[in-house]
């Protein structure tokens, strides 16, 4: 259950309540008549009812330039609302699309904080690799940053919005770039023998990396969108994109160019398989705009957007299989 407040003009008033009665909501109540002539009106809304509450308030409010829409979490509300079977079937998410928004572009700003976490995440995974500890290396998948602009991509994909696309570019191939020439510079530095069994196996990769890496992101779309955050720490393990990222930086660095290659097809398999499995993913969720023209717009993204991750992942496999028969 969460409130969405609605903060609008008093003559906004009937249409809301209307939409509130229509919609079926748990509750409502309203403020007074504040003296620039808006009131508040208070929804207790179900999960079920949310995306529609949302856009339809955003229909009628849309071209109000003060009116205010505010969706506010419930941890609990009593008596409790019991909740049908049928409510229960029809539900594919916890979260509407407003919501998912907010807590996917959250993850793919890309600013101070993001470059920190690039940098932090990436000096642990090397120090993991490089002394062969399991440990240090899913801790430094967990702080993995790179999981966010990749679903970011996913869904502005599925919302055909190319700002969210573009920011989700910029952001990944920024840190990428920055993660790869860290470990460059380490691996041209390095003067020992490369002996390391995790960082080895990082330069590893087969048809296996790629059923697990659709898995994975099919998994973090879900976990984001039922609003169980605390699966994603499982999913950044299992996906894992910065420690083969690191290890193609380490043996371009160190002049291992056949481990780069390796490494080099692990991560691209990665980042393929996780764009494709997370926009089937939003697209079999039913993610999609609210107007009927952004949602036309969206059907062309969404049928390129697949093609194209498809063939990469069909190309990629191909060069796998070839590569393990040389």
């Amino acid at each position: 259950m969460k409130i969405i407040e609605v903060i609008a003009d008093h003559g906004h008033l009937d249409t809301i309540l209307g939409i509130a009665e229509q919609q079926g909501v748990a509750d409502h109540w309203q403020s007074a008549v504040a003296e620039d002539g808006r009131c508040a009106i208070r929804m207790l809304v179900s999960p079920d009812s949310r995306q529609a509450v949302l856009d339809a308030l955003q229909s009628v409010l849309g071209t109000s330039e003060n009116a205010r829409i505010i969706v506010t979490p419930v941890e609990v509300s009593l008596p409790r609302e019991e909740e049908n079977e049928d409510d229960k079937a029809q539900r594919k998410t916890a979260l509407s699309r407003e919501e998912l928004y907010n807590t996917v572009s959250q993850s793919n700003r890309l600013d101070g904080r993001f470059l920190l976490l690039v940098f932090l995440s990436t000096i642990v995974v090397m120090v993991g690799l490089l002394e062969d500890n399991v440990a240090v290396v899913i801790g430094a998948m967990v702080i993995a940053p790179f999981l966010g602009p990749n679903i970011a991509l996913a869904l502005g994909g599925a919302l055909g919005d190319n700002q969210l696309i573009w920011q989700a570019l910029k952001t990944n191939l920024t840190g990428m770039i920055f993660a790869l020439s860290l470990c460059a510079l380490l691996g041209w530095w390095w003067p020992y023998e490369i002996s390391s069994q995790e960082l080895l196996a990082r330069t590893n990769v087969g048809l296996g990396s790629i059923a697990l890496a659709l898995a994975s992101g099919a998994a973090a779309v879900l976990s984001m969108t039922t609003g169980l955050s605390s699966v994603l720490v499982g999913v950044m393990v299992a996906v894992a994109l910065l420690p083969p990222a690191a290890t193609l930086g380490f043996m371009l660095g160190s002049g291992n160019y056949d481990y780069a290659t390796g490494a080099g097809l692990l991560l691209a398999v990665n980042i393929v398989s996780v764009n494709l499995a997370a926009k089937l993913g939003f697209l079999f969720l039913g993610i999609k705009p609210r107007t009927w023209l952004e949602q036309q717009r969206a059907r062309q993204s969404i049928a390129s957007y697949i093609a194209f991750w498809l063939v990469s992942l069909i190309a990629l496999g191909s060069l796998i299989y070839l590569r393990g028969q040389i």
